[in-house]
């Protein structure tokens, strides 16, 4: 008889430990953890959904002593506290574009580089492309995110693909055969927000069906 799986949160882990360092995000990490050189003391983290952005922004707010926000938060946080951190990594300012009344939000971005700026404060930024690309509708604010530098996280090789696997359903506390990282690494799509989905369809079928993740099981959930 199959369960009822219950969707419960799983926590995953986002600290230095947990950053699986590969050829294709070597580079922006390297950028990223060199803070203390950021010209005009900001830089832009970018990449596809899933690459790791979240997980780098929040290895660097730990570093720095720092704090994340959503860029779509933005209007009702606390923006002198942030201030007072000295260091703020707004993630996704991108998906500004998408909502009905961006001004308010972009408005609170822009007071806050100004305010992290007087302050010899560090803004760290993110979005799936450059700023450049970012569809902001306040000049100003625009102007200054596309002179940051910027740091791109790139398509996930092989070795971090396969440690991406192991981690995630680590995060999940998943019981896999040792033979799925491999197996799955040859035959998902290459690319790391692909990956999490079918780790978390995994899980739930085998929460449903309280079997062990295996090679066979795999092939038959995700018909690979």
């Amino acid at each position: 008889m199959s369960q009822i799986p219950l969707d419960l949160p799983h926590r995953a882990a986002l600290d230095r430990e947990a950053f699986f360092v590969s050829a294709s995000n070597a580079e922006a990490l390297a950028m990223v953890e060199a803070w203390h050189d950021w010209p005009a003391g900001k830089l832009a983290l970018t990449g596809a959904g899933g690459s790791g952005k979240t997980h780098l922004a929040h290895v660097w707010a730990a570093g720095t002593g720092g704090v994340v926000v959503n860029a779509v938060d933005l209007t009702d946080a606390d923006l002198p506290g942030m201030v007072d951190a000295g260091a703020v990594a707004v993630e996704d300012v991108d998906h500004l574009a998408a909502m009905a009344n961006p001004r308010p939000a972009e408005a609170a971005l822009f007071h806050l580089h100004n305010m992290l700026a007087g302050a010899g404060g560090k803004l760290l930024v993110t979005g799936k492309n450059a700023p450049s690309r970012w569809r902001l509708t306040t000049p100003d604010l625009a102007s200054r995110l596309q002179a940051a530098g910027i740091a791109t996280l790139g398509a996930p090789d092989d070795a971090l693909i396969h440690a991406v696997i192991v981690k995630i359903a680590t995060d999940r506390q998943l019981d896999l055969d040792p033979r799925l990282p491999p197996f799955l690494a040859l035959r998902l799509d290459r690319s790391l927000a692909s990956i999490a989905d079918a780790l978390a369809e995994l899980d739930r079928q085998a929460l449903a069906e309280q079997r062990r993740v295996t090679v066979p099981f795999a092939r038959q959930v995700l018909s690979l």
